[in-house]
């Protein structure tokens, strides 16, 4: 039973710790079927960065809870006791470590300038588009959250005027 319980534990850590993303590839549910706004800009600079992992408190729970479990199961009921809670705060910082190392990030740091020469940074995670300086783009803001990405081909509009009415 306890293996079980350690195991289960152990799983929802792990999938805990990928639930969160900052990729430009990535749109969360509340993203979808909203209007944004669209900027166009052109890129100064990009530059590699780290997102730090997050500290929920999720991980450290988890891991005490398990740390717990297996120490008490250690000797009899006096060593159970003492050995289960220097498991709980064992598990407790493991899992605090294993949450933050699980949610990091390598990203991108873009720095844009927009058409009425104001510069923007956006930080993103890394995704399928590789930018580069003098590149044109767009920045994508949903919801308080900005993306940067390559700016589509602007087509030109039919000349004339081929409407019927």
């Amino acid at each position: 039973m306890k293996k079980l319980f350690l195991s289960t534990s152990l799983v929802a850590l792990a999938a805990l710790s990928a639930c969160s993303t900052t990729s430009p590839d990535v749109i969360s549910r509340d993203q979808a079927q909203r209007m944004s706004q669209i900027q166009d800009a052109t890129v100064l600079s990009v530059r590699p960065v780290t997102v730090d992992g997050s500290q929920s408190g999720i991980g450290a729970v988890a891991g005490g809870v398990v740390g717990g479990v297996a120490g008490s199961s250690v000797g009899g009921s006096r060593e159970g006791a003492i050995v289960g809670v220097l498991g709980a705060v064992a598990g407790a910082v493991v899992g605090n470590a294993v949450e933050r190392a699980g949610t990091r990030e390598e990203a991108v740091e873009v720095i844009v300038q927009l058409r009425n020469g104001e510069r923007r940074s956006v930080v993103q995670a890394k995704g399928q588009e590789t930018l580069a300086p003098g590149e044109a783009v767009i920045l994508v803001t949903t919801g308080g959250k900005t993306r940067v990405s390559r700016a589509p081909a602007v087509t030109a509009p039919a000349s004339g005027n081929n409407s019927k009415y």
